[in-house]
C-alpha cells in the first residue's frame, strides 16, 4: 500500500510538476507586508479584499484570492502590529524553508493549494475565513514534523514547538463545544494538515508502538528460551552459568548442585 501511494505520488509528481512553487509561504507572507503597508496609506482597504460572495457573483472576482490577504493589518495599523509583522514573517520563512527540506516543493505546494482550497470552501458555507488559517496549518505541519525545535517565548522562555501546536489546537477546537458544527469548518481549513501530517503521524505513533509490542514478546520470548531448567538452591548456579556441573535433588525436595549436594 505504501509502495502504491509512492508510485502515485511520484507519478502525479511528474505530470503536474510545474505547479510546484518555490518558497510559496515566503511571497504569501511578504504579500501580506504588502497589503499591510498599503492600509497604513488606506485604511479601509480590508474591505476591498475579503470575501463576499454577493459581490463576487457581482464581478469583483478578485475577492477569490485577496481574501487570504484581507487581515494583514489585523484590525489596524500600529506599533504592535508592525511589531507581529516582522516576527510573523521571520517564522514563515523558517517554516517555509523546513517544510519544503521535509517533503520537497511540489509536495509543500500541494499542501498549501489543499488548504486554500479548503479556506474557499470553508467561506462559501459561512464568509469569515482568512489566509492567517494557512499560516497555521503549516505551524501545524511543522511541529509535527519537528516537534522539539524551542522558540524563544518573550525572548527568554524556551518552549518547544509541539507544546504551542497543542495550546494552538486546544483555541481552534475549544468553540466547537458551544457550537459543533465549527468541527465541519476545523476539518475543510485544516484537510491539508489531516492528510499530509496529522494521519501520517498518526499511523507512524501506530507502527511504534507495534514495534515496541514485538520487542515486548521477544523479549519474553527470549527469556522463557533461557530460563534455566537446573538451580542450586544454596548458590544459585543453574545448567546456563555452569554448563558442566552436575545437579540433584536433595532429600529434602530441592535442587542442589554437586558442591552442596552432601550438605543435604
Amino acid at each position: 500500500m505504501i509502495g502504491g501511494e509512492m508510485v502515485f505520488s511520484n507519478g502525479f509528481e511528474r505530470r503536474f510538476g510545474g505547479l510546484a512553487f518555490p518558497g510559496f509561504l515566503r511571497y504569501f507572507a511578504l504579500m501580506h507586508v504588502l497589503v499591510y503597508v498599503l492600509q497604513i496609506a488606506r485604511p479601509g482597504i480590508g474591505l476591498l479584499l475579503m470575501f463576499d460572495w454577493g459581490k463576487i457573483l457581482s464581478g469583483e472576482v478578485w475577492r477569490l484570492v485577496t481574501f487570504l490577504f484581507a487581515s494583514a493589518g489585523f484590525g489596524q495599523v500600529s506599533s504592535l502590529g508592525m511589531i507581529f509583522m516582522v516576527f510573523m514573517v521571520m517564522i514563515a520563512f523558517m517554516i517555509s524553508d523546513a517544510l519544503e527540506g521535509a517533503w520537497g516543493v511540489f509536495k509543500t505546494s500541494m499542501y498549501y493549494y489543499c488548504g486554500i482550497l479548503g479556506l474557499l470552501a470553508a467561506n462559501f458555507l459561512t464568509p469569515g475565513f482568512d489566509g492567517m488559517f494557512l499560516y497555521e496549518a503549516a505551524f501545524f505541519a511543522f511541529a509535527t514534523l519537528f516537534p522539539r525545535v524551542e522558540f524563544r517565548l518573550f525572548f527568554i522562555l524556551p518552549v518547544q514547538v509541539r507544546f504551542l501546536a497543542i495550546l494552538g489546537a486546544v483555541g481552534l477546537i475549544w468553540p466547537a463545544f458551544k457550537s459543533p458544527i465549527w468541527l465541519v469548518f476545523l476539518v475543510l481549513i485544516f484537510a491539508n494538515y489531516l492528510l499530509w501530517a496529522g494521519i501520517p503521524a498518526l499511523r507512524g505513533m501506530a507502527r511504534v508502538q507495534a514495534a515496541g509490542k514485538r520487542r515486548g514478546l521477544f523479549k519474553a520470548a527470549q527469556a522463557s528460551a533461557g530460563m534455566a531448567f537446573h538451580r542450586c538452591e544454596v548458590c544459585g548456579k543453574t545448567e546456563l552459568s555452569d554448563p558442566h556441573g552436575e545437579f540433584r535433588v536433595g532429600a529434602n525436595g530441592h535442587e542442589y548442585c554437586a558442591e552442596h549436594l552432601d550438605a543435604h
